[in-house]
């Protein structure tokens, strides 16, 4: 017996990425959860960096409907692959929206979007992921104005898709035409000098991911590498973080759905507990993931900006007590000796629960939050 709506997720997922779920399902659950992992390479072998990226440059182009449906599908395969390449397609998600129309970025900067697709280019992301009361888009790198761009210094830990990425997108602050510290975009290669990847990761949990220290010494960058605001189009910024943050928490918070609906089928396969029992885990696992997909729906259809934003952290967090609580309650159904001589399964409820660590924490926005739905403007920083 299996969840239905996971089942059409799969399905979804097998549209557009034709064999993955049976391949990474093909590796033993421990060692496609384990440090050193082949699923992110079997995830970037089965096209997986396309799904988000507009036809016009070679890929799907998938709505946010799909594309949780996808992330839903994975994470209920690889909740360390879900959670690892989230930070791809955020990162899609806001070089993308600026592609199109034409003109906001450089020409430079469209030609490596174009080369994503065709050469399965992994791109990871030098945001605040691990910092949960920090504002996402802070800068944790510095860079210094230098003869045609700038030398980066600084690191990102943790830092998904460490080991695999073949591109570095890291937030930094430029002075602007007065002198002021400014948000821009730095677009690193992976193999730049000064780059390095060192060590960080010490749970078990996700271990997948790749979620290390991503490290800059000195990095050069050219300008021409550099998305920044400009005076012919002031909310460039602006307009990619609106994007990111909105994406991010559908994006993140779709794979951890998934993770709890793999372990509320199992809870079904297996026929454990009562029927109202079994009923509530689903119900859990249902709700959670259709709040995710209703914000998916209105993003979808046209929502965006302040309210976007808002819903779907409303969405997310509301998901992450329901997830939290379809885990634990699957886990106790399947009983004690399941525990003692199947990890696979502990170590599956154990990886819905960091959905809380992610940026913006739960405490951080109550204020901003509430002050919004009082007719305030959505301040997040």
């Amino acid at each position: 017996m299996q969840v239905r709506s996971l089942d059409f997720a799969r399905a979804v997922c097998d549209r557009y990425h034709p064999g993955l779920l049976t391949a990474l399902q093909a590796i033993p659950f421990a060692e496609r959860e384990a440090t050193g992992s082949p699923a992110i390479g079997v995830f970037r072998g089965h096209g997986g960096v396309a799904l988000m990226v507009p036809a016009a440059f070679g890929g799907h182009g998938a709505d946010p409907v799909d594309v949780v449906r996808v992330q839903r599908a994975v994470g209920a395969a690889s909740p360390s692959v879900a959670a690892g390449v989230t930070m791809h397609h955020f990162t899609v998600s806001m070089l993308y929206a600026l592609a199109e129309p034409a003109g906001r970025l450089a020409d430079s900067q469209v030609k490596l979007l174009h080369r994503i697709v065709p050469d399965q280019v992994l791109m990871a992301s030098g945001w605040a992921e691990g910092k949960t009361q920090q504002n996402i888009f802070t800068p944790s790198v510095t860079a210094k104005p230098v003869e045609g761009g700038y030398r980066l210094s600084g690191a990102k830990k943790p830092c998904s898709l460490a080991h695999s990425m073949q591109l570095l997108t890291a937030s930094i602050a430029v002075p602007g035409p007065d002198g002021t510290p400014e948000l821009a975009l730095a677009l690193v290669p992976a193999g730049a000098p000064g780059l390095s990847v060192h060590p960080f990761w010490g749970s078990d949990v996700l271990a997948a991911s790749e979620s290390e220290e991503v490290r800059l010494t000195d990095v050069f960058v050219p300008d021409d590498m550099v998305i920044r605001t400009t005076a012919e189009d002031p909310t460039r910024i602006d307009d990619l973080q609106a994007a990111g943050v909105i994406w991010f928490e559908m994006l993140v918070s779709a794979g951890y759905a998934g993770a709890a609906a793999a372990l509320a089928e199992v809870v079904l396969e297996r026929g454990r507990g009562t029927a109202a029992e079994r009923a509530g885990v689903v119900i859990d696992a249902e709700s959670a993931f259709a709040l995710l997909e209703g914000v998916a729906r209105a993003v979808r259809d046209g929502l965006g900006g302040e309210e976007a934003v808002a819903q779907v952290l409303i969405a997310r967090y509301a998901a992450q007590d329901l997830l939290a609580r379809c885990a634990e309650q699957s886990l106790e159904l399947l009983g004690g000796m399941d525990f003692i001589h199947s990890p696979d399964h502990a170590r599956l409820a154990a990886s819905v629960r960091p959905l809380i660590f992610h940026p913006p924490g739960r405490s951080a926005t109550c204020a901003p939050l509430a002050d919004y739905f009082n007719g305030a403007p959505l301040d997040l920083s």
